[in-house]
This record gives C-alpha cells, structure tokens and sequence, in this order.
C-alpha cells in the first residue's frame, strides 16, 4: 500500500511540475508586453545624443532635428504613436536603455558584438563606419601618418575604439560631446578626429574649406536601433516600420535631405 501511495504520489508531483513548467513558459511569453506599453503610453522614448549632426543635434532654436529625429517620428507614426526624444550621456546609453530611462535608443548606434551582449537591435538602417577627418591643408594622408598626432573622438562611441588601435599617437582625447571635437580640430588642438562617415561628411559640407576627409576608411559598421532583449514584440514592430519605410521610400527621402544623397542606393 505505501508503494501504491508513494508511486501516486510521484506521479502527482510529476503533473504538478510539468503543469507548473508549461505555466511558467506561457507567462513568460505574456510578460512581453512593450508594444502594447508603447501603444498605452502613446508615445515612443527615445534615448539620444543630441550634439551628433547631422543624425541628432540643436539648430539655431534649440529645437533637435536631423535624420535620427525625422526617422524615429516616422516609426513612431508606424506605431500609431508620438515620438518622444530623451537626450542622455552617451557614455551610459546602454545602461540607461537597461534601466528603463526610455524604449530604444536611436542615434546612430553602431551594432558591435560588445553591445549585443546586453541589448538587441532593429535594423540595420545605415552601413556606417570610422572615418579620419583633418584640417584641410594637413599633411596626415593616412592612419600611418597619426603617429605622433592628438587625435579626439567621443568618449563611449566607437570611434574611441577605432582611436585606441591606432599606433604610435601621442594622445587620444575624449570628448562628450563630438561637437567638441570638431571645435578642438578647427583651432588646432586636435590634428585629426576619428568619427561616424556621415557626421564627418556633414561637418566637410557644412563648413567647406576647413576641414577634409581621408580616403581610408578605418572601420565598417553598420547602426541599428537599440533595444532591450526582452522587448521582441517591440523590436519586431520597429523592424516591420523600417522595411516599410525603405520599400516606400522614405528613407531615401531623409537620406537625400540630410546627406545630399541616396545611401540606399
């Protein structure tokens, strides 16, 4: 009879775990609800470094604008939502997007393998990659020539790791914002900037004659939108609006008023 009992028992217990198992799985499936949070909320938050023309940054009132902000009002039109931007330190955007300081990070966020260990990303929606950019005039040709040279970059980005591999320099600064960078190169301070190709395609037009860009490009990288990894209804929604807005055309019509050109092409 205890046999009986026990052998009763087990199979009990047995039910209970598998039924308990099958529940736990479901709940976790249910507990994505970030794009029914979003909807809710009615509004997109979107983490960013607003001092990174021509992707993010503040014209003459102060407003944000560029191709990160038409974009991200775009997908959040997608969504049937309002886009809210959330200007962050770049250097913590990661951890803040972690936190909970806002829903996806876009700014130009380049997908690398250290960042995907702790997020997930749409996209990509840009092939970018590192750049060398000087006063025009300079005698630097190549990376080969920043031996000995100050280079500046923005601290967190991945031109500072793009810097850091560069041989024989005498300093690497960091900044926090790139705009300050560039300000550093038109004075003197710095002898080059290692950069995002398009932000550094935006400052040679916006201020031409002052600064040049070097054929060789240092890195290929391409940017995605920043998610957390367990926002996948989310991250999937985001996907859909950006394959919409490419088969549409929308993003070659940012890509031409932000860039002069058709990236996509």
């Amino acid at each position: 009879m205890k046999k009986i009992m026990a052998l009763v028992l087990t199979t009990a217990l047995a039910l209970t775990l598998f039924v308990g198992c099958g529940k736990s799985n479901t709940t976790t499936t249910q507990t994505d609800n970030s794009l029914e949070r979003v909807q809710k909320a009615g509004e997109l938050t979107i983490g960013l470094d607003d001092s990174y023309p021509p992707m993010e940054y503040r014209d003459e009132s102060n407003n944000l604008v560029g191709f990160d902000i038409d974009l991200g009002a775009e997908i959040a039109n997608k969504l049937g939502v309002k886009a809210k931007s959330v200007p962050t330190d770049w250097n913590g955007v990661v951890l803040a997007l972690k936190s909970s300081k806002f829903d996806v990070v876009l700014s130009a966020m380049s997908i690398t393998p250290e960042r995907q260990k702790e997020i997930d990303f749409a996209g990509p929606y840009i092939d970018g990659g590192q750049i060398i950019v000087v006063k025009n005039g300079s005698a630097i040709k190549t990376s080969a020539d920043l031996k000995d040279k100050v280079l500046g970059c923005q601290l967190g980005a991945t031109g500072e790791q793009a810097a850091m591999k560069i041989q024989g320099t005498k300093e690497v600064k960091k900044y926090d914002k790139i705009t300050e960078a560039f300000h550093d190169l038109s004075i003197g301070r710095l002898d080059a900037v290692i950069v995002d190709a398009q932000v550094g395609g935006f400052y040679t037009k916006k201020e031409m004659g002052v600064y040049k860009i070097l054929d060789e490009r240092l890195t290929k990288e391409p940017e995605g939108i920043g998610v957390r990894k367990e926002d996948q209804k989310l991250k999937a929604a985001i996907q859909k609006a950006l394959d919409d807005l490419k088969a549409d055309g929308t993003l070659t019509k940012l890509s031409n008023k932000w860039f002069g050109y058709d990236i996509y092409k």
